[in-house]
């Protein structure tokens, strides 16, 4: 498995975790759960924003790496 496969698998494991954790904000009643909830997945949308970055960083250093 390529470091470009592996980023973006990464990327796409905290995408999937950060829309989970919005459904559960608007699914559940306990306001301290969603602000929680909500909290966590703006955390992940920010984590996802730094490895798309470095995704790009790598690929341009390391055109192999390139996903298509």
């Amino acid at each position: 498995m390529t470091v470009g496969t592996q980023m973006q698998q990464a990327v796409a494991g905290l995408q999937g975790a950060a829309a989970t954790l919005k459904t559960f904000a608007l699914e559940t009643e306990d306001q301290q759960a969603k602000t929680d909830f909500n909290k966590i997945s703006q955390q992940l949308d920010s984590a996802v924003d730094v490895l798309k970055g470095r995704q790009k960083f790598i690929e341009q250093e390391e055109p192999q790496y390139k996903q298509q």
